[in-house]
């Protein structure tokens, strides 16, 4: 049996993220003006709590994805390169990439998430069920840059497939999608038949939208106002937790899907060598989640360098879907 290789190439101090944090909060002093990146959203609590978000009735996107997988995968398979090296970016559990192995068939497969810490015990457990099949785990912010290491294979010796599923491509702006995607395209590779295959969450009615991101037993509330113990932890901010709520809206002039904590009165927030002071229905932007169309993310593809996609959805026609996996040749 083989055994997993791992590479950490994202190394993060505390006084970087401290910092990174800081920077949210304050460069922007007006009304608003206070953010913190989503992906201070996931520590070890915020990660359990948007697991138990994804078996939420109101929240669609992860069953109805896996619905997509379960009925088009055959279809998926005879387009997708046989043989190639699956890079799962933001692998999670590694779960919907390992439920392919048996269609997709790589002979390769490179997890890449945050830490390779967080991917240990899973890529063991997958070494025993895949025994011959290489496993990578890299450690890699790549919101930032996508740069993977000699590890992964040379892009040159056989097809690649990246794998983006989850519409975790709705955490970026379109411009920032667009410099993401090209640098998927680069890392692609040279190889005829590589390509990426992404999921993506559809504009659909702002009720549905707004419903999966404010659910009714609070979870998703719960998920975003962690934010806050988490802040306190890395910062040093005195942030309670009673002084802030939830609000998830749906921005149809951006097509994005925002969350936001909302200050319930009038406060200031206090850290070790500053503060700044906070009205009341003042808010600290925590995520976006841009909703495409069909077409409109298909021209993104098309902008950063891939052919026009393959499209498979939840309905008889792709206008019509609510959730949609693409299939674009690098």
């Amino acid at each position: 049996m083989k055994t997993p290789v791992f590479v950490q190439l994202h190394h993060d101090s505390a006084e970087h993220i401290r910092q990174e944090l800081l920077q949210g909060l304050t460069v922007n002093p007006q009304p608003g003006g206070a953010t913190v990146s989503p992906k201070f959203l996931y520590d070890a609590l915020g990660s359990r709590l948007f697991e138990a978000i994804t078996e939420l009735p109101e929240y669609y996107p992860t069953r109805t994805e896996a619905a997509i997988f379960a009925t088009h995968a055959q279809a998926m398979a005879r387009v997708v390169p046989p043989g190639a090296t699956l890079i799962d970016l933001g692998a999670g559990n590694c779960g919907k990439a390992a439920g392919l192995f048996g269609v997709l068939a790589p002979s390769r497969y490179v997890a890449v998430d945050i830490s390779v810490d967080f991917l240990r015990a899973t890529l063991d457990k997958l070494q025993r069920q895949h025994p011959a099949l290489d496993l990578v785990g890299v450690g890699l912010d790549f919101s930032h840059t996508l740069d993977l290491p000699p590890e992964a294979g040379e892009p040159g010796a056989g097809p690649r497939l990246l794998f983006y599923p989850g519409s975790s491509i709705g955490n970026f702006t379109p411009r920032q999608a667009l410099v993401f995607l090209r640098q998927v395209r680069a890392a692609c590779g040279p190889m005829v038949g590589s390509g990426l295959l992404i999921g993506v969450d559809l504009v659909k009615d702002a009720a549905e939208l707004e419903a999966a991101y404010d659910d009714a037993l609070g979870v998703t509330a719960a998920f975003n106002r962690n934010l806050i113990y988490n802040l306190n932890r890395l910062v040093g901010t005195d942030l309670r937790l009673a002084d802030w709520a939830h609000l998830a809206l749906f921005n149809r002039l951006e097509s994005r899907i925002e969350m936001h904590l909302v200050a319930q009165s009038d406060l200031t927030v206090r850290w070790p060598g500053g503060q700044r002071a906070f009205s009341r229905g003042e808010r600290i932007h925590t995520e976006n989640s841009y909703k495409w169309t069909v077409a409109g993310f298909s021209q993104l593809l098309r902008e950063a360098g891939f052919a026009e996609p393959l499209v498979w959805t939840d309905a008889p026609t792709a206008e019509a879907g609510r959730f949609a996996v693409m299939w674009a040749r690098a």
